[in-house]
């Protein structure tokens, strides 16, 4: 099994590398997605982030207020070590499960949007990197609803990409086109991957 370790800041591109990794055969397994699953109603994840922060994170129906918890969150960094705390240790449980599931010759892809921050990088065969530069990602970031003050403060609240380099095996620029990044995907696969899973 080759283990990947996939991260970039918020708005760089990473969930489109990811889905060209897994056209190209790789399993990925989706930080985000287990996070939202380990806090979903009647998980011990909801209860204890209830308990941490109050009912006022819930919405009428008893979900999580993702946005209202955000807003706490980015605005206090010990509220947001304290909500990591709660959730990171449970997304790492999960995706160990998930991993242990895949067959022993697959390609598996963590895609881990704090994996700098969390102290992770050492778990991988390789760190896979996407960056963009900062003005491309503050317009992603609001084209998919967020107000440009927020955008850029939830960029700044993590690593940096000079961090991110520091930890990476390969860097891929996703501050091009579509075609030029699936091309840099492409060589990753090819100078990378193949030789490592024969």
């Amino acid at each position: 099994m080759l283990r990947i370790g996939l991260t970039g800041g918020i708005g760089s591109g990473k969930s489109t590398v990811s889905a060209l990794l897994a056209e190209r055969g790789a399993v990925v397994i989706d930080a985000d997605r287990i996070a939202r699953e380990v806090v979903e109603p009647g998980t011990p994840g909801l209860a204890a982030v209830v308990e941490a922060f109050g009912e006022q994170v819930l919405t009428a129906d008893g979900s999580l207020d993702r946005p209202g918890l955000a807003a706490v969150v980015f605005a206090d960094p010990a509220a947001r070590k304290r909500l990591d705390g709660i959730v990171h240790p449970l997304v790492r449980a999960r995706s160990a499960e998930l991993a242990a599931a895949t067959p022993e010759d697959a390609v598996v892809v963590h895609d881990v949007p704090l994996l700098v921050e969390s102290g992770q990088t050492g778990s991988y065969d390789l760190v896979l990197v996407v960056q963009a530069d900062l003005e491309t990602r503050v317009q992603r970031l609001v084209r998919r609803g967020l107000g440009e003050a927020d955008a850029r403060a939830r960029i700044a609240a993590q690593a940096d990409d000079e961090q991110r380099r520091a930890v990476a095996d390969v860097v891929v620029d996703n501050s091009g086109t579509e075609a030029e990044l699936a091309a840099q995907v492409d060589r990753f696969w090819a100078e990378r991957v193949e030789p490592a899973v024969g």
